[in-house]
């Protein structure tokens, strides 16, 4: 029978990523590769190795700029459930960031008990949206608006807007996160002033929507039917609570609802106001 005195806590690094993708598979989440390396890029992973030198838990925690961080990769190989490995990766990750910083997380149904005796508390619901096969309007276009795929000096200003709809500025996770994508495109009003941009990320199971950022739902609309009308295959976007017309779109393009995990924080009275322009977030391990 294993023992805590047989593993070792450790920082994981570039050439742990293959047994990271390994521990990913064990539990059937996709991790892989450019995934990992933007979580290492953006933060720390932290995580057990066995004596054979077997990763056999994780978490990650990405610091953004001032205010908040975020968990998540929080994953316990089966062998190993029960020493509470869960509990210490978290608490790693907690002691790893400020005290004044807020922490957030997408908790899983099996993660939520432990989160709540660790002090986090339940502030918001994402619903995570899958398709096989997306049915949306793949000629439609706004009149009013243009859309262009994003240059470099576009940077500065998808920043502002992230920190206005997320509650941060993450400088760092999106330019990894940008050179990470797929694809990634601004939407410009009339004046050429940037109003909302949207990155695709293909993992190896679905192209990933997010982070959307528009000033409205008819906008987040046409951003996601662009990155999403030129893939064949599985989609997966993971949509904050709040924004009902935006979901009876998405499901009129043939997305189904898979689950609704809740958003947890702890330290939730340094969590800055968001204003409701966030209409699907990055990757739930990112917040």
């Amino acid at each position: 029978m294993t023992t805590l005195n047989q593993l070792q806590l450790v920082v994981f690094e570039e050439n742990d990523i293959p047994g990271l993708i390994a521990l990913s598979d064990s539990v059937g989440w996709d991790y892989d590769e450019f995934e990992i390396r933007t979580l290492m890029m953006s933060g720390k992973i932290f995580g057990h190795k066995n004596a054979e030198g077997k990763t056999v838990s994780s978490a990650a925690i990405i610091t953004y700029d001032s205010n908040v961080a975020s968990i998540g990769m929080v994953i316990v190989h089966e062998k190993y459930r029960g020493l509470g490995l869960g509990k210490l990766t978290t608490q790693k990750c907690i002691e790893s960031v400020s005290e004044y910083k807020a922490i957030m997380l997408v908790a899983t149904k099996e993660g939520e008990p432990l989160y709540k005796k660790m002090g986090f508390t339940t502030v918001d619901y994402v619903h995570k949206y899958l398709t096989d096969q997306y049915i949306g309007a793949h000629n439609s276009a706004s009149n009013e608006y243009t859309i262009e795929d994003y240059n470099e000096s576009d940077f500065t200003e998808i920043i502002r807007l992230d920190a206005a709809a997320f509650g941060d500025k993450r400088s760092n996770f999106l330019r990894h996160r940008i050179k990470q994508s797929k694809h990634c495109i601004v939407m410009r009003d009339p004046q050429a002033n940037i109003i909302g941009f949207g990155l695709s990320i293909l993992g190896p199971i679905n192209l990933i929507l997010g982070p959307i950022v528009a000033p409205d739902s008819k906008t987040a609309s046409l951003i996601i039917n662009i990155l999403a009308k030129e893939h064949n295959g599985k989609l997966r976007i993971d949509v904050p609570s709040g924004h009902t017309e935006c979901i009876k779109w998405l499901e009129r393009c043939g997305f189904t609802e898979a689950n609704t995990p809740p958003v947890m924080i702890l330290h939730g009275e340094k969590m800055p106001t968001r204003n409701n322009t966030l209409f699907a977030i990055a990757a739930q391990v990112f917040g």
